[in-house]
Parts: C-alpha cells; structure tokens; sequence
C-alpha cells in the first residue's frame, strides 16, 4: 500500500443510478442524469463517484443480476452515456469506479441459457452449480443452504426432455445463479470484463459480494438457520479459503493499470479473517461496515472506530468508514429520525470525516434524507419482499429517488409524476435546490466539512489518540496532525478540550458543545 495512492484518503460517493436523476422522462434514474448534475458532485467535494450497476440486466435485483457485463443497459443511456459521464467526470478530477458482480450471473446470461438447453452432465453446466436433487426422484434440494433473500438457495429446473431435473444454486434470487469458481472460463471472463472498462478509462472497481465466490468442496449443510440478508464467520455459503487466490489474480490485472482501486464488499465479523481480503497482494480497499451496526452510543462508537483500526492494522491496509449505503438504513432514521435523528447524523458525519483513511457517502445523505417507511407494499421491488413471504419489506425505503428542486414529487427528479419508486410529498424542504439557497442547511454542512477535510493539515496521519472515552463522550486527536474531534452522546452539555474549534455540527452552547453534537478543534 503507498500512502500516496488517491484512493487512501478519498472521499467516495455512491451514486445508485436509479435514484439519482433521470434524464429522458422514464422514472428512472440514468446515467446522463447523473452526468447533469456533476457539478452538485463537484462542489460537493468528493474525489470519485462509486456508480452502482449499470450493465446489461433484466433488473431483477436492480441491476446486480447482469445479463452481459460489457454493456450498459438502455435503461441507463447505453455505452454513450458512460463515455460522457467518465469523460466529464475526469474533466471534473472526479474518478469513476465501477460496481462488479463475480458471483453470479443473471438468470437471463447466455451461458445460463446454455447450460439450461445442454442438460445434466454437460460443460456447459459446469460453469454453474448443478447438482441432483435428494430423496426419492430428487425432489428435495442438493443441500439446505437457504438464499440471502429468503427460501431455498436451490431451484429445480425442468430439463430439455421436460421433465423436472437437476437444481441450481442461487445465493440471491433465483434470476442470479451463482458462478462455478473453480470453472477456469470463469475467472478468464471476469478478466476480459474487467479489460473492458479498465481500458475505458474506469479508475477501478467495488467488487459486489467479494467473500464470496469460492465454495466449499462437496457443498456441505449449514449447521444452523440463518436470517435473512444475515449470515455468520462460519456460514458455509461464503468467507471459503479459496477465494483469496480469486482476488490475487484479480489484483495482478488491476495492477496493470496505474492508480485503480479495487473495493471489496467483505461482510466477514472476524477482524483476522477480514483482514486477509487486505493483504498486500489481494484487495486496495475493503468496505468496513462497523459504523452502521452501532447505535449513537459513545462507547459502542469507540469500540467500532478502535476494532476496525485494529484491523487495518493486521496488514497495514488503509481503513474505510461509511455510515450507509443502498442496503442499509439511513442514518437519519438509524439515529432516532426526525430533528434528533439529523443532528445525530451530522455530528457522526464530523466523527467519520475526522477518522483516517477512506470514506463513503450514499446519494442522499448530503441532503439528510430519511428512509421512506411507508411506501405501499404495491410499489415495493426489492426480491426480499417476494422471497421472504412478504415478511421483510427489503431495501426499497433506502432507494427512494433524491429530490433536486421544487415543492411537489418528482421535485426535478424526472419530468415524469410516475418515478419508480414514489417520493414523499414531505421532502419539499429536502431539495438540493432549497438547501443550496440556505446556510444553515445540511448540504452546505457537508460542504464544508469536506472542504475542511480536503484543505486542512489538521487531518493528517493514519494513528489516533483517544482523549476522552466516557459513557457521554468521545474526544479524540489525529497524532500527527493534530485536528481534536468531540462527540457529545449524552443528556447535557459538555466542555470542549483545549483547541480552537474551527467548525461544529450545531452552535455552541456557552462554549460548550451541545448534547448529539461533535466539533472539530486545532
């Protein structure tokens, strides 16, 4: 790792193109939508974009079930559109990264159809897991392995003759039959994927799923029930030894080429097996997600903050903080909504941006946006609303499209009333265009605290030094640049360490930083 690449002190924001803006009247977002709006990304401060997937998919799971990975979608503007958005992105000195699904294919992948006609026993199935069934006349699963999404994680297919045949392995939806790794045709394709938009200029890759991959020789059960969108270190399904050798040949191409990064998404617990994904030779960057499993809780924060550096710390790789993402729920509601919930989430913005290392923001977050909790099951999208039953709503209240200007839905959105997903007539005060007009709002927060951030030598070094860790506080330093960050958790003010404070997440009071606060002081 060298402390000079871009990504190690970058500020990363994921678009999710469906959200973000759409350009040509269908509802859904694109990616000229986001091209329309560089310059909010711009004078918002960030270093990349982190563009979730925009290749060819039947969308569904929203575009992480790709059809063909070296291609973008019509639904999102074609390869035109993402040679204009990487090309004025970079005019900007904004880099572009790439969403990346290894694990599995659309159901609707060419090899999938293949495999499907060729029947049991062939080559072509061997670039999938199928396998027969149990019990009399196969009618039971291979295994009892259950999908992310809910159910079965196997699916029985009918076979050319039309008779019922062999299952299929699907991790996710039943549209995203996992990849056989250990198929050499597999990784060749990923690598000509990969050569693809490298050499398109995309500056790097958030590789989906990257603990995945790689599974257990003979399929064994699980040794007990899993929740949905949940799973364990010791979870058969993902987390196996093998997939390290996947991410070393994976890091050998991206090496190739000067600066590019790549970003596992790694839902591994363990802080030893986590850090192996962040060997020398295997990931840049993998996404650590203890800040979003914590309450507004000093020591729960501390602890998150003192785990995830011991981490890093295993193999010197560079640390990352996010506070959401589209999976996850927004940290305006995460931290009790409403007022309460927006000071929590700007004062932890402060602590996030104070911390060293790399850091991710959700579209959205810059505009404090709340999940929408009581979208109409109607509308609702996400596979895990199908899959569990109707019992868990899914992720579509974290995805619900941004509001740019005007006091009605779509609020510049799209010139269609009828967007994806509905937006809630109660973020008229929300707007980019509304908050861009007001000092005080939590966009011009944001934009500040990045400027700071970004110019200040106070920020400085990779080592921390708590000051303060109380039931009610956090104070900690940047060792070697000295900037002093506060957190106040608790039910009354609390005195500010010794330091001018050069900005804070809401007025002090009498020199004091108010209770769901945090200052920064040199």
């Amino acid at each position: 790792m060298s402390p000079a690449a871009w990504w190690s002190n970058a500020v990363f924001y994921q678009v999710y193109p469906r959200s973000f803006a759409d350009s040509n009247g269908d509802g859904v977002g694109d990616i000229d939508g986001i091209v329309a709006h560089l310059d909010h990304l711009e004078r918002l401060g960030i270093d990349a974009i982190w563009l979730s997937p925009v290749t060819v998919s039947p969308m569904a799971d929203h575009g992480y079930d790709v059809s063909d990975p070296r291609d973008i979608d019509p639904l999102f503007g074609g390869m035109p559109a993402i040679e204009r958005l990487i090309a004025q992105a970079h005019q900007r000195g904004i880099k572009i990264t790439m969403d990346v699904v290894p694990n599995h294919t659309s159901s609707q992948h060419a090899w999938f159809a293949a495999a499907l006609a060729a029947g049991p026993g062939t080559d072509a199935r061997e670039l999938y897991h199928f396998r027969d069934g149990k019990g009399p006349d196969g009618a039971l699963p291979p295994n009892n392995w259950t999908s992310v999404f809910g159910g079965s994680a196997w699916e029985r297919v009918v076979e050319p003759d039309g008779n019922p045949g062999q299952y299929y392995l699907h991790l996710f939806d039943t549209h995203q039959p996992d990849l056989n790794w250990d198929n050499p045709e597999v990784f060749d394709d990923f690598e000509a994927s990969l050569r693809f938009w490298l050499d398109r200029g995309v500056d790097g890759f958030r590789i989906d799923v990257a603990h995945g991959m790689a599974k257990p020789a003979g399929l064994p059960d699980a040794k007990e029930a899993v929740k949905v969108l949940s799973h364990s270190d010791d979870d058969p399904r993902f987390n196996n030894p093998a997939v390290h050798d996947i991410h070393r040949k994976i890091r050998k191409i991206v090496d190739e080429y000067d600066g590019a990064v790549t970003i596992g998404e790694v839902w591994v617990l363990d802080n030893m097996l986590w850090a192996e994904y962040l060997r020398p030779d295997e990931l840049h960057l993998g996404f650590n997600f203890r800040l979003t499993k914590v309450g507004f809780d000093a020591h729960q924060i501390h602890d998150a903050v003192e785990n995830s550096l011991a981490a890093t710390a295993i193999y010197d790789s560079v640390p990352t903080w996010t506070l959401s993402n589209h999976d996850i729920d927004r940290e305006v509601t995460r931290y009790g909504g409403g007022e309460i919930g927006l000071r929590r989430a700007r004062a932890m913005l402060l602590v996030m941006l104070a911390l060293p290392g790399t850091v991710f923001i959700y579209n959205g977050e810059e505009l404090g946006l709340p999940d929408v909790l009581d979208l109409p099951e109607e509308v609702l999208q996400d596979p895990t609303w199908e899959r569990s039953g109707h019992t868990e709503r899914g992720r579509d209240k974290v995805r619900v499209p941004l509001p740019w200007s005007g006091d009605a839905p779509p609020f510049g959105f799209s010139s269609s009333p009828d967007t994806w997903l509905p937006m809630p007539a109660d973020w008229a005060p929300l707007t980019v265009e509304k908050q861009d007009a007001d000092p005080d709002s939590t966009l011009a927060f944001f934009r500040t605290a990045l400027k700071l951030r970004r110019e200040r030598a106070e920020f400085d070094g990779l080592e921390l030094e708590w000051l303060t860790a109380t039931d009610d506080g956090l104070v900690f330093r940047r060792r070697a640049g000295g900037l002093v960050c506060a957190l106040n958790t608790g039910k009354r003010p609390m005195p500010l360490p010794a330091g001018e404070p050069i900005f804070a997440s809401a007025p002090l009071v009498d020199g004091q930083l108010p209770t769901d606060a945090a200052a920064w002081l040199v």
